[in-house]
């Protein structure tokens, strides 16, 4: 019989249709349910999880939140603010202020990697020399392109890894 794409009525969401309607992996509800981020929804006789539509609504804005890279603390606290909390609005905005400078400095940091690799990437010829100039940055060694194995040093790591 196939499955319906219709909610069940409210209080018969099992966790399968929940992670259906809402696209949060089953593991993941569990795991938001052990930390406090999901109420614990009640049991079946036959001890199955019963969802109802405000666990549905919860566990919806929770995957938005985490989606826009909030952290399961920042997320705790932005659900706050609509449970009617003491959380303001004016504190939401310096969360998601924080939140933006962070990104902000990720974006900076994957910029600066990008260069990096691409410069490493760039000095490896490709060939089949067995000294490698991005292997011998990753050793430490100083990457000025590659060397022959004459003037590679006896003790250097990618000496040693190729003998």
């Amino acid at each position: 019989m196939p499955r319906s794409n219709t909610i069940p009525r409210a209080g018969n969401l099992s966790i399968g249709d929940l992670s259906r309607h809402t696209g949060v992996n089953i593991e993941t509800i569990r795991y938001y349910e052990r930390i406090g981020l999901l109420a614990a929804p009640p049991r079946s006789q036959g001890r199955h999880r019963l969802y109802d539509e405000a666990h549905r609504q919860r566990l919806a804005f929770i995957r938005r939140s985490r989606g826009l890279g909030f952290s399961i603390n920042d997320t705790r606290d932005l659900l706050g603010l609509t449970q009617g909390h003491n959380l303001t609005c004016d504190q939401v905005k310096a969360l998601t202020e924080r939140h933006v400078a962070d990104v902000r400095a990720k974006i900076r940091d994957l910029r600066k990697l990008d260069r990096v690799l691409s410069q490493l990437a760039a000095k490896c010829k490709g060939s089949s020399v067995p000294d490698c100039p991005i292997l011998d940055a990753l050793a430490g060694n100083p990457c000025v392109g590659q060397r022959t194995k004459e003037e590679t040093p006896a003790g250097s790591a990618r000496s040693q890894m190729t003998r």
